[in-house]
C-alpha cells in the first residue's frame, strides 16, 4: 500500500514497523508514539533507507496520510482513546481504511471498537501476536487474526507477512484476542515453572547451560526454556541477558493475566494456575519489577529464598 500508518513504537511496535516499511516501501510512513526515543529508534533503524518518516502529532494525522495503519498499545484503554477520541484515528479516516490492531487487549473491548469502526465506514481487525522481540526483530512473529471474511483477511495478510511467519485466520473479530490471552497465560504460568526449575537445578549444585541442554529436549521442553530462557547466559540476545531490560514487561504479562482471568471468570472457567501466577506476577510488579522483562521471574526466586 502507498499510504501506511504505525502507531505504538515500543519493544515490539518499532520493530514491526521498521519490517514492514522496509518490505513495503510505501509512498508515506506516518507514525505516532507518545515517547520521542521510540520515534528515533524507528528513524534509527530505517536510517539505510529512501523512506520519509512522516511524525504525525496525533492519531487523527496518521489516518489522514494512511490508508492502512498498525496500531501497537498497551491496553485497552489506549486502543478505545486511540481510535475514538476527538483526535483519535476515525475522526479523520477515509472510509474502507483497514485497522489492524496487534494490541493485546479484551475480546469484548476488540469487538465493540471493530462496530465502531465499521460504522464509521472502516474496516477493524484484531491481530494480536505472540514471539516477543526476538520475532518482532527477526519478522517471524506468529499474528492471530479476528476477520469476518476470506476477502478481509487477504488484505490483512498482505501486510502482516511483513511482520510475521505464521498468519492465522481466525473467524470472527474477537478471535484473535481470544487465542492471546489463552495462549499468555500458558507462557506466564510457563516462565514462573521455568524460573522455579532452573533455581531449583542450580540450588541442588547443577549447571544451569547444562540443566538446558537436557529440557531443551526433554518433555519439560517449552518456549520459555528454548527460546527465551530467564537465565542470563544462556541464549545471547534475550532479556536475561541484559539484565532483563526489553523485552515483554512483566507488568504488561500482569495486564494480560488480569484479561485472561476476568474472561475466565465471566464465563465460569476454573484456571487455578492462571491465578496463581497472576498473583505471582503482581507481587513482582509491587516489588519494583514491573519494568523488567517477565523472565526476571527467575531472578526474583534465585535472590529471594
Amino acid at each position: 500500500m502507498a499510504r501506511l500508518g504505525f502507531i505504538g513504537l515500543g519493544n515490539m511496535g518499532c520493530s514491526m514497523a521498521a519490517n514492514l516499511a522496509r518490505a513495503q516501501a510505501p509512498k508515506t510512513f506516518t507514525v505516532f508514539d507518545i515517547s520521542p526515543a521510540n520515534i528515533d529508534s524507528l528513524k534509527s533503524k530505517l536510517s539505510d533507507t529512501n523512506i520519509e518518516i512522516i511524525v504525525a502529532n496525533d492519531p487523527a494525522m496518521v489516518a489522514k496520510n494512511s490508508s492502512a495503519v498498525v496500531t501497537m498499545l498497551p491496553s485497552s484503554p489506549h486502543v478505545k482513546s486511540v481510535f475514538t477520541d476527538a483526535n483519535g484515528l476515525l475522526s479523520t479516516a477515509s472510509k474502507n481504511s483497514l485497522f489492524l490492531d496487534s494490541s493485546t487487549i479484551d475480546p469484548l473491548v476488540a469487538k465493540e471498537v471493530a462496530k465502531i469502526t465499521s460504522d464509521a465506514g472502516s474496516i477493524y481487525m484484531d491481530a494480536p501476536v505472540s514471539g516477543g522481540v526476538t520475532a518482532a526483530a527477526a519478522g517471524t512473529l506468529t499474528f492471530m487474526v479476528g476477520s469476518e471474511s476470506d476477502e478481509l483477511f487477504a488484505d490483512a495478510n498482505e501486510l502482516l507477512k511483513h511482520m510475521g511467519a505464521n498468519i492465522f485466520q481466525l473467524t470472527g473479530v474477537g478471535s484473535g484476542q481470544v487465542a492471546k490471552i489463552c495462549n499468555n497465560m500458558m507462557l506466564g504460568v510457563q516462565m514462573v515453572s521455568t524460573g522455579e526449575a532452573y533455581n531449583l537445578a542450580e540450588k541442588l549444585g547443577m549447571n544451569a547451560a547444562e540443566f538446558a541442554q537436557i529440557v531443551n529436549v526433554s518433555s519439560g521442553r517449552c518456549w520459555s526454556s528454548d527460546t527465551y530462557n530467564p537465565v542470563p547466559g544462556i541464549i545471547p540476545g534475550v532479556p536475561s541477558s541484559n539484565d532483563w531490560n526489553g523485552g515483554f514487561g512483566s507488568a504488561l504479562m500482569l495486564k494480560d493475566l488480569g484479561l485472561s482471568q476476568d474472561a475466565a471468570r465471566a464465563v465460569g472457567a476454573e484456571t487455578p494456575m492462571g491465578e496463581k501466577a497472576q498473583k505471582f506476577y503482581t507481587m513482582l510488579t509491587e516489588e519494583g519489577y514491573g519494568g523488567k522483562d517477565f523472565g526476571v521471574a527467575y531472578k526474583y526466586l534465585r535472590d529471594n529464598e
